[in-house]
């Protein structure tokens, strides 16, 4: 989470630009992330030079080249810790003239972000407002590996809407929480369909290189990971151009990150392609009805965006592959036939493994949708045995629009840093959530059906027209009570008056 001091900041820098006439939000996050995206850039450079340094080797990895180029200009001109200190006209050439076009040639020559930064350009207007935006923002701490994650997530918070198209970002913890359910393997083809900043796809970068760490040594597992394990899909030019600069910044060499309408007709044909899902996809977008793949509508007749992403999702996975995606509760237990007809493919075709509730709150402030995770594996040839519910009541924040952390850093998440105290359940259900889930096929089993998490038969699901709420299935623990017989009620009376008529005796005596 970034602090008040960092937020304080990233509002001044807001404020310049809108004193500049830059007043599109989006245009100004884009010229935010690229500036932070230059910096970050000169930190891993400068990181790649101590290594060296103190190997007594030649550099590895570094970012910019040594020496002049063939106009005889110092290539270390273009690093952020040298050109802050140029004055204001001198620094403006450089970043306008140098720094953005050598943007342009990071990464793999033709990868997905070289094209995705093909038109970045620098929109500030003038070299007194750069100087002071530079300066800004040379005093925000990058070292930790998710400053331009939260970063993101706060300057979004600043759009008047969740976005044209039922857009919103997913918090970083429920992405965490997701993941780790999930558990992506060395060997996965990881897909978001609506990858807006590529949330997902840097979550399962970072499980994948703490969890798989010896299989990512190999050659073969190198470069699996940096040129086929990370795709994404979005339909919006600045969400790909900062996803693109978030992968490369996690050190994917080459994610596939693209522009597509992932609804489309012109989406391509990649059915039965990736191993793993991971999205929270647009609910209640625009859609263009005669845009739709006509493939998904003839799986399942909807104008809902959220069952067509369903319907694509089973289409993109392959045979054994995962999905982890969030749905608003309305496909829950929607009455349509086209609901009905996907409930019944995911427990009857397929294998729901698990649908976790989450608290209404959790997407403020850009919306207060209900939603639920759903997780599944496509089969083709049915597997529900029993799903698992988790009704989850407390996120580790406050569910109003604040959204306001409740606990200590070192306790927040699905992971917490430090061990975690019990006493924080009520709180942050998360590490609950995660501890639980791995149980879901032993112990759970016998949970009753009024605590948080239970499994409920594939036989009662189907008996109950494939429901999915868990409000269908919870039981509620009513108090007992104690109803007294006709002839103790007349007791307790005649008690009740024998003590008021002593008590108007005794008044009586005091007042004689």
């Amino acid at each position: 989470m970034i602090t008040g001091d960092i937020k304080a900041k990233i509002d001044r820098v807001w404020d310049m630009f809108w004193s500049g006439g830059i007043t599109n939000p989006t245009d100004v996050i884009e010229q935010i992330t690229y500036l932070l995206f230059i910096r970050r850039l000169d930190d891993l450079h400068a990181n790649a030079l101590q290594r060296a340094q103190v190997l007594g080797q030649p550099i590895t990895g570094g970012i910019f080249p040594e020496g002049t180029d063939n106009q005889g200009r110092d290539w270390n001109d273009l690093r952020w810790s040298v050109f802050r200190n140029f004055d204001p006209e001198r620094m403006y050439e450089v970043v306008d003239r140098r720094v953005f076009p050598f943007l342009q040639t990071l990464g793999v020559d033709g990868s997905t972000f070289s094209q995705h930064m093909e038109h970045a350009r620098l929109a500030i207007p003038n070299a007194y407002m750069l100087d002071k935006v530079v300066s800004q923002l040379s005093d925000i701490p990058m070292q930790n590996r998710d400053t331009n994650g939260d970063l993101y997530e706060y300057m979004l918070g600043k759009l008047s809407t969740s976005g044209t198209n039922g857009q919103f970002r997913t918090p970083r913890h429920i992405i965490d929480l997701m993941v780790n359910m999930a558990a992506p393997r060395p060997d996965d083809i990881i897909i978001d369909p609506a990858c807006g900043t590529a949330g997902f796809l840097v979550a399962a970068e970072e499980y994948a290189r703490v969890h798989h760490a010896q299989a990512l040594r190999t050659k073969e597992g190198r470069q699996h990971f940096h040129h086929g394990m990370f795709h994404g899909f979005d339909t919006d030019p600045h969400m790909l151009r900062i996803g693109s600069m978030n992968m490369l910044l996690h050190g994917i060499e080459n994610p596939n990150i693209q522009h597509r309408d992932s609804l489309s007709q012109q989406a391509g044909h990649d059915e039965e392609k990736y191993s793993l899902i991971l999205a929270n996809p647009p609910f209640a977008g625009s859609l263009d009805y005669e845009q739709v793949s006509n493939d998904l509508l003839q799986d399942i007749t909807t104008k809902k965006t959220e069952l067509l992403f369903l319907a694509l999702f089973l289409r993109l996975l392959k045979p054994g592959g995962r999905a982890a995606v969030v749905v608003p509760d309305g496909v829950l237990f929607g009455s349509t036939t086209a609901h009905k007809k996907l409930r019944k493919a995911l427990v009857e075709d397929h294998h729901l493994s698990a649908v976790v509730k989450l608290p209404s709150g959790v997407f403020k402030p850009y919306a207060g949708v209900s939603t639920a995770i759903l997780f599944f594996t496509k089969t083709g040839v049915g597997g529900t045995d029993e799903v698992w519910f988790y009704d989850v009541r407390a996120d580790g924040m406050s569910l109003d629009d604040r959204r306001t952390m409740l606990l200590p850093a070192d306790q927040f998440g699905p992971v917490p840093a430090a061990d975690f105290l019990a006493a924080n359940h009520e709180k942050n259900n998360l590490p609950d959530v995660l501890n639980r889930w791995r149980q879901r096929e032993t112990s759970e089993r016998s949970r009753a059906r009024t605590e948080q998490s239970f499994t409920v038969s594939k036989t009662e699901i189907a008996d109950n027209d494939y429901d999915l709420s868990i409000n269908h299935y919870k039981e509620v623990v009513h108090e007992e009570i104690e109803y007294l017989k006709p002839a103790e009620i007349i007791a307790n009376l005649k008690k009740i008056d024998d003590e008021i008529r002593t008590g108007l005796d005794a008044l009586e005596g005091m007042l004689a």
